[in-house]
Formats: C-alpha cells, sequence, structure tokens
C-alpha cells in the first residue's frame, strides 16, 4: 500500500513554486514602491514570468496583498498560540499579541504594513470573509472569554466585540503614531493599561 504524500508533486509543484515567486516579487515591489503604485509588469519580470501569469495566479495587486496578510497572520498566530499554551495571564498575553503586531511592522516596513492594514478594513477587499476565518482574533476572542470565565475580566465584557475593540485600537496606533521607539513603546504600554482598565472586574 503506498504512502499518502503531504506535499504536492509535478505540475502542482511548480505551480506552487512559480506562485510564491510572483508573491516574492510582488511583495518586493509594494515595499519600494506602495501596492498603488506597483506595475505588474516590473512584478512579472522579477518573478520571471509572463505578464498575463501574474493575473494567472492573482486577479488583482489587492489579492497578491491578501495572501501576503493570510500568511503573516498565520504566523502571527502560530507564535501567539505557543505563548498561550504556557502559563500566563491577560496582561501578559495581550502584551504579547501587541509586540508581535508591532514586530510585523518592523518585518513589512511602514509603507507595506499600513496599505495591508487598509486592506484589511477595506469594505471593497475582494474577500467576503468573517472574523472567525482570522486565527488572531479568534485567539484574542478567547483569550478575554477565558479571562472572564477565571474572573480575570468583567463578566459582562463582550469577547468578540473587546477583543475587536483592541486590535483595532491596537492598528489605528500603529498607523498613526510617529516618533521614536521609545515613543512608540510608551503609547502601546498606555494603550494596554487603558484596554486592561475596560476589561478588568468591578
Amino acid at each position: 500500500m503506498s504512502e499518502v504524500q503531504d506535499k504536492p508533486g509535478g505540475r502542482e509543484a511548480q505551480r506552487l513554486r512559480t506562485r510564491q515567486r510572483v508573491l516574492d516579487a510582488a511583495i518586493a515591489e509594494f515595499m519600494n514602491v506602495g501596492m498603488a503604485d506597483a506595475d505588474i509588469g516590473t512584478i512579472a519580470e522579477a518573478a520571471g514570468v509572463a505578464r498575463g501569469t501574474f493575473y494567472f495566479h492573482f486577479p488583482s495587486k489587492e489579492h497578491a496583498l491578501l495572501e501576503l496578510e493570510t500568511r503573516e497572520e498565520a504566523r502571527i498566530a502560530k507564535e501567539l498560540s505557543r505563548f498561550l499554551d504556557k502559563p500566563h495571564d491577560l496582561p501578559s498575553a495581550l502584551r504579547k499579541t501587541i509586540r508581535l503586531v508591532a514586530n510585523l511592522e518592523g518585518r513589512l516596513g511602514n509603507l507595506l504594513f499600513k496599505e495591508m492594514l487598509a486592506i484589511h478594513f477595506s469594505p471593497a477587499r475582494p474577500l467576503d470573509d468573517e472574523w472567525r476565518e482570522h486565527p488572531v482574533i479568534v485567539l484574542v476572542v478567547d483569550e478575554i472569554r477565558r479571562a472572564r470565565e477565571n474572573g480575570e475580566a468583567e463578566i459582562a465584557v463582550d469577547p468578540y466585540h473587546s477583543a475587536v475593540f483592541f486590535l483595532i485600537g491596537l492598528y489605528a496606533l500603529l498607523t498613526t503614531t510617529s516618533g521614536s521607539k521609545a515613543l512608540r513603546d510608551s503609547v502601546l504600554d498606555n494603550y494596554l493599561v487603558t484596554i486592561l482598565r475596560s476589561l478588568e472586574p468591578r
């Protein structure tokens, strides 16, 4: 009896490699000039493919950016899950979330980070999904629910709305706060204090 192969082979493997090259080239172009000014021809040339190959894998530049968003969110969720598997409390869980999201801006650069958040909240985003398809939101919702059940958070707190409020506020701060790292860290520390006060038991 043959074993089931986890990794695709043949044409599917080639398709995935090509898709990754196109995505890598798109990300590099987005980081250089922003998504709006990115040129499809430049992306295709950098990936070593025909212009039509870009559209075969990504119907638009927005779809390529959403692919990046999905992958980065999965990366953050994986690291956050590892942290949450260890003993922790609500403040440390939210602090870790803040640190992971802030680190994403460091990896992508300010321009691409802002564009990724802009498309995340855009009413015209190509994908019509819901919050349960976003693993970071799910983890924060579950953490606030756990804290409520353990008496760390107010019993009347709605975990979903609290998680969304926390993340939207975090994204807004990261995209609007400029200045030194010390200033950014201070703003984020104060934000965490404010969030925790809004959740603490009355």
